[in-house]
Formats: structure tokens, C-alpha cells, sequence
């Protein structure tokens, strides 16, 4: 990655802070506490941090994403590609009747060396549930299967899933550099605060396959 594009990346997680997920920025509690004090890790109440998804499996080449697949929550959609807005935060898929995931095409695509970031909405306004509305169910070891243009799938791992107030975002943990190939799936969670949500969850999930 460039220094540029990461840099590009890098604002992806003040922007996760501002993700409404009905279309409307969220500020942060007031009542949240620095440094992370508020953050869980949850699979159904417990920490699954020291628990390795899966084996890794070897990164594959770029083809950037056209599809999502979380058959443990119902999750089938198209994605879109989500760049940065005129202020440099991330921009947010738009708020239909019709709501897809976006992939944001700063971060590598899935499959390649790294964290691959899509975002979704848990609302969306008028319309009601949002295409991640069930994200917080997942649990360690579900499967996700991302599908690429080039006509190949790659397929992931849950090894976490945790809840974090938005005001104490780990953006080190979900954009760092990582050695292998990673997603981060984020949407929003919690009670809700003003006209968007307090939490975000966050997803992470390691490749452990790919079809031909």
C-alpha cells in the first residue's frame, strides 16, 4: 500500500466513529471513557480474542469485491465501492429501500495481505432494518464468502466479534497492518443515541479459503 492510500485509509476509523447507520452522524456518548475502558470483546458475552479463527490461508491476488455471503445471519448482497468524502471521512453506503454493503476501496481487496474493510447500515431510516441489522449475531467460526470479479470467492473465518463505544474506536486492532489476509466487517450497535447508535460492531474474520 502507498503512503498515500494509506494514509486514505488510516481516516476510515475517525470516520467509523460518525457512521450513523440510518444515514445521520452519530456524536459520540458523552459519558464514553477514553482509552478503550468501554470496549468488549463478545461472542454471546465471551472474549474471543485469544482464540485463532482458523488456518490461514494463502492471500490471493487483487480483484476487488463485487458480493457478500453470511449465511448464518441471511446476509446475501451486492457491493459497492465507498471512497472518501469532501471533509476525508469514509463515505457510507446510501441509505434505500434497496441497502448493500460497500467496500472501502482504500483497503485492499479480499483476499490480499491485510485488513479489507466493508461497512454497512444496521437502520436505514424510513425504510427499517439494514443489510447488517443481525451483524452482532455472528459467532466465532461462522463463515463469510466474499465474491470477487474475477469470478473467484474468498471465503473467511469469524474469530471475533466485538461491541465498542464509538467514542473509544480500536482503530489500531481493526486498521493496522496485519501479515495475512483479513476482513473487517462494521456497522453500527448498542442503544441508541440521538438519531443514530452509541456502539459500533466490528467484525473480524481471517481468509481460510478461496475457490479456483
Amino acid at each position: 500500500m502507498t503512503p498515500v492510500s494509506r494514509r486514505a485509509f488510516v481516516t476510515v476509523a475517525a470516520a467509523a466513529l460518525l457512521v450513523g447507520c440510518g444515514g445521520h452522524p452519530a456524536a459520540p456518548p458523552a459519558d464514553a471513557r477514553p482509552g478503550g475502558a468501554s470496549a468488549t470483546a463478545r461472542t454471546g458475552g465471551a472474549s474471543t480474542a485469544s482464540r485463532p479463527a482458523a488456518k490461514p490461508a494463502r492471500a490471493l491476488g487483487r480483484s476487488v469485491p463485487v458480493g457478500l455471503r453470511i449465511p448464518a445471519i441471511g446476509v446475501d448482497t451486492p457491493l459497492i465501492r465507498l471512497g472518501l468524502a469532501p471533509d476525508g471521512s469514509v463515505r457510507v453506503p446510501p441509505v434505500a429501500a434497496h441497502d448493500r454493503a460497500g467496500w472501502y476501496r482504500h483497503s485492499p481487496t479480499p483476499g490480499q495481505k491485510g485488513p479489507s474493510v466493508i461497512l454497512g447500515h444496521v437502520t436505514v431510516g424510513s425504510y427499517g432494518d439494514g443489510v447488517f441489522r443481525h451483524l452482532a449475531r455472528l459467532r466465532h467460526g461462522d463463515r463469510i464468502v466474499v465474491r470477487l470479479e474475477n469470478g473467484r470467492s474468498a471465503g473467511f473465518t469469524v474469530g471475533e466479534v466485538r461491541t465498542v463505544a464509538k467514542a473509544d474506536f480500536p482503530a489500531e486492532a481493526v486498521y493496522g497492518d496485519v501479515d495475512r489476509p483479513e476482513l473487517r466487517l462494521i456497522t453500527c450497535g448498542g442503544p441508541r443515541s440521538g438519531s443514530g447508535y452509541r456502539d459500533n460492531v466490528i467484525v473480524f474474520a481471517t481468509l481460510t479459503s478461496a475457490s479456483p
